[in-house]
């Protein structure tokens, strides 16, 4: 992987990180696509991409951190309510996710799912004329589609949406709720990610020059992404995100399937 290789790869994770469109899917993509193969690269990189999404969240979401640590400490409890299913989905499911990471012949049926829950969270938002706080159903409800969003292709951002829109939870605590949840999903695959790092022993062999511009890219485009995010969960408006990822679900079920 040479530098503009890790800038492209960096753009694409902090813009896709955020938006409900599934990072995994288009990295998987983007990846094919300028034929990298080099898994110990992807290794570090995803290590180096996760710091830069990491720390622009952090920056956005300062305040409501914060507040997760003020008593009585509820939206703090709700936030590691809402992080166990993934936790469980990753560890029980791990072969299997990392078998549809391995190959993005299966991306367009993930793309599809994607597509169709935010079509119907802007039905139903647009339709909600009573939103609410967040609740604990409103908080299991985003924690288990989260627990689906650790899939390829379908996205985390979409999936939480999805889910509290439906329990009928206020677009902007969505909104708030939902980032905040990427915070330890974020953390716990930077984890995972240096730990299959120091596995792999190839420290050594890297280019950290490509490495860091992949990272501060991320950074950027996640910033940028988050910041948009928030304005368009805000205000429901996620048709044109339905409509792309369905054009994407029509283009590589094309290459892969006819």
């Amino acid at each position: 992987m040479v530098w503009w290789q890790a800038m492209v790869l960096g753009l694409v994770q902090g813009l896709t990180e955020f938006l409900p469109v599934s990072s995994s899917g288009h990295l998987i993509l983007t990846r094919e696509l300028m034929g990298l193969n080099d898994g110990s690269s992807f290794l570090l990189f995803d290590v180096m991409a996760h710091v830069g999404t990491l720390v622009a969240v952090v920056i956005v979401l300062y305040k409501p951190i914060l507040e997760l640590f003020k008593k009585p400490y509820k939206n703090l409890v709700m936030l590691v309510v809402a992080t166990i299913p993934a936790v469980v989905v990753g560890f029980t499911c791990k072969d299997v996710i990392e078998e549809y990471f391995s190959t993005a012949k299966y991306l367009c049926f993930f793309f599809a799912f994607t597509a169709v829950i935010m079509l119907v969270s802007e039905i139903v938002a647009k339709h909600n004329a009573k939103p609410k706080e967040l609740s604990w159903g409103g908080t299991v409800a985003m924690g288990l589609m989260q627990g689906i969003g650790v899939f390829p292709g379908v996205s985390r951002s979409g999936s939480t949406i999805f889910g509290g829109t439906v329990a009928g939870t206020d677009s902007k605590k969505i909104a708030t709720f939902s980032f905040l949840m990427s915070l330890p999903v974020i953390g716990g695959s930077l984890l995972l990610s240096i730990i299959d790092v120091a596995q792999a022993g190839t420290l050594g062999s890297v280019d950290w020059f490509s490495m860091v511009i992949g990272a501060a890219t991320a950074f950027a485009s996640g910033y940028i992404a988050v910041r948009v995010m928030l304005k368009l969960i805000a205000k429901a408006n996620y048709k044109w995100f339905s409509l792309y990822l369905g054009i994407i679900a029509i283009l590589t079920f094309s290459f892969y399937f006819i």
